[in-house]
C-alpha cells in the first residue's frame, strides 16, 4: 500500500484528553479526486480529513493522525459531540446523491481495508464506532451511502454487521420507546426519529432505506448492542 503525503492546512489539536476511538466514512460528494483534494487543502473551506481514498485505491494522507481533522462537523455519537476529536476521518471519491451517486470500486474498497486495519492496528477502535458521516450526522448527511459495502468492510474485520431474519418485515415494532432507546444505547443521539431511522438503516439495513422501523430494525439495533457486549 502506497500512501502520497499531501499535506492540509486545515487540522487544530485534539481535544485535551481525547482518545481515538472512532473512525468516520464519507464520501467527497465532488466529481473527481482532484478536486476533493483542492477543497480538502483550501483553507477557505474549513474542511479537511485525515486521508482521502481514489476510486482507483490510490491514498493520500492529508493530517497527521495526532491532529484534529475537520471532517466530522455538527456531529454526535454516544454522548460525544466534539467527534472530530476523538476519530479518524476517511473521504472516498464518489460522486455522492449531489452528482450522481455510484457504488464503490473494488480497488478503492481494497485500498480502504488496508488503510483501515491498520488505523485500527494503531488505535482501540471497537467495531461498533466504525461510523458513517451519516450516523453522526443524520439530519444533515447521507454519505457514504446506501451503496457502501459495510458488510464486504466488516468481514474483513472493519466494523460490525449483524444479519437478521426478514420475515418480520413490515410487523410493527412491538415497543416504540424501547426502540429508541435501544438506537440511544448503541451511540444514536434521538432529535429527528425519522432521520436516525433513515440513517440506521442506511447504514445496517439499506433495503429498507425509505421503510419506517419495524420489527426487523427492532431486531437489528438489538442484535447490534448484543454485539457491543452489552
Amino acid at each position: 500500500m502506497i500512501i502520497i503525503n499531501h499535506p492540509s492546512p486545515n487540522h487544530g489539536p485534539r481535544r485535551e484528553g481525547a482518545a481515538i476511538d472512532m473512525l468516520v466514512l464519507h464520501y467527497t460528494d465532488m466529481a473527481t479526486p482532484e478536486e476533493a483534494l483542492e477543497r480538502l487543502c483550501d483553507p477557505a473551506a474549513e474542511v479537511s480529513a485525515h486521508y482521502l481514498i481514489a476510486e482507483d485505491g490510490r491514498i493520500w494522507n492529508l493530517v497527521d493522525e495526532t491532529r484534529r481533522a475537520w471532517h466530522a462537523g455538527v456531529s454526535y455519537w454516544a454522548g460525544e459531540r466534539d467527534v472530530n476529536s476523538r476519530s479518524i476521518g476517511i473521504e472516498l471519491a464518489n460522486p455522492g446523491h449531489r452528482l450522481g451517486y455510484i457504488g464503490f470500486p473494488v480497488a478503492q474498497m481494497e485500498a480502504l481495508e488496508a488503510l483501515a486495519l491498520e488505523i485500527l492496528s494503531r488505535h482501540p477502535i471497537p467495531p461498533h464506532r466504525v461510523l458513517g458521516h451519516s450516523d453522526v450526522s443524520p439530519a444533515r448527511k447521507r454519505d457514504p451511502g446506501e451503496l457502501f459495502d459495510w458488510r464486504r468492510l466488516a468481514a474483513a474485520g472493519i466494523g460490525v454487521w449483524v444479519e437478521v431474519d426478514e420475515a418480520r418485515a413490515d410487523d410493527p415494532v412491538a415497543d416504540w420507546d424501547a426502540f429508541q432507546r435501544n438506537l440511544v444505547t448503541f451511540g444514536y443521539e434521538i432529535e429527528a426519529a425519522s432521520d436516525v431511522v433513515r440513517a440506521f438503516h442506511r447504514h445496517f439495513r439499506p433495503s429498507a432505506l425509505e421503510a419506517t422501523a419495524d420489527a426487523v430494525s427492532a431486531d437489528l439495533v438489538t442484535g447490534l448492542i448484543a454485539a457491543m457486549g452489552r
